[in-house]
C-alpha cells in the first residue's frame, strides 16, 4: 500500500471547513472520513493518518494516509484535493542527503516532581506541560536525531495555537522549519510514516521533506 500525501485547499466560504479551522476536534473527525476502511481500536493509527494545517489567505491541509485517501468522504465543495504517492520520497532517502524540512509539532515535557501516585501502580505521572519559544526549539533539536535527521542550521519556531473550549497540553503547537542532513533514512522513513511526537490527533506530527 503506497503511502499518500494529499493537498487540500480549504474552501473558507465552506460553513463544515469554517467549523473546522475553529475546532480541531471537528477538523480530526472530518480527517477521519478520509480513511476508506477505519479499524481496530486506534483507527487513525492504523490507517497511518496525519494531518497539519498551514494557515494562510487560502488555509491548506496537508494529510497523510498509509493508503489512498478516500476524498469522496470529504462534505461536497469542502476544498480541492490533489493526492501524491510517497513511495519515490521514502525510497529515495539516503545518508547525508540535504533536506529542507517543515513539522508541526506538540512539544510537551512531564513535570514530575509533584505528581501524585498513581493509587494502583503506585508510578508517579507527571503533568504534561507544553514548551514554548526557546525550550520549544531545544525540545526539536533533541528530538530530531531519533527521526533521522542532523540539523544543520538553527530552526525557526513559530507557534500554532488553537482555539480551544478545555486548553491541553496539545493546544499549543509549534511549526519548526529549517536545513538538515539525513543521518538514519531508517529512521527518518518510520518519522515520516508514523509522525513524531504526541498530539497527532490535534494536527501535530506530520514531517515533510523538500530538496534543500
Amino acid at each position: 500500500m503506497p503511502t499518500t500525501l494529499t493537498r487540500i485547499v480549504l474552501n473558507r466560504h465552506h460553513r463544515q471547513a469554517r467549523d473546522d479551522l475553529a475546532y480541531r476536534p471537528g477538523l480530526h473527525k472530518t480527517m477521519m472520513r478520509l480513511l476508506p476502511d477505519p479499524q481496530g481500536d486506534h483507527p487513525r493509527k492504523a490507517g497511518g493518518l496525519l494531518f497539519r494545517l498551514d494557515p494562510g489567505l487560502d488555509p491548506v491541509l496537508l494529510v497523510q494516509t498509509a493508503d489512498t485517501p478516500h476524498l469522496a468522504g470529504l462534505p461536497d465543495g469542502y476544498g480541492d484535493a490533489t493526492t501524491h504517492d510517497l513511495t519515490p520520497i521514502l525510497t529515495g532517502l539516503t545518508p547525508h542527503l540535504p533536506v529542507r524540512y517543515r513539522i508541526t509539532a506538540a512539544p510537551v515535557v512531564s513535570r514530575s516532581a509533584t505528581a501524585v501516585p498513581h493509587p494502583v501502580t503506585g508510578r508517579r505521572r507527571g503533568k504534561l506541560t507544553p514548551l514554548t519559544g526557546p525550550d520549544a526549539i531545544a525540545w526539536w533539536q533533541r528530538r530530531a536525531p531519533s527521526a533521522g535527521l542532523h540539523l544543520t542550521g538553527p530552526p525557526t519556531a513559530a507557534p500554532r495555537p488553537f482555539p480551544s473550549p478545555r486548553p491541553g497540553p496539545y493546544e499549543r503547537l509549534t511549526q519548526f522549519e529549517g536545513t538538515a542532513t539525513i543521518s538514519e533514512p531508517d529512521l527518518l522513513n518510520t518519522a515520516i510514516r508514523e509522525g513524531v511526537g504526541r498530539g497527532k490527533a490535534y494536527g501535530a506530527g506530520l514531517l515533510t521533506l523538500s530538496p534543500a
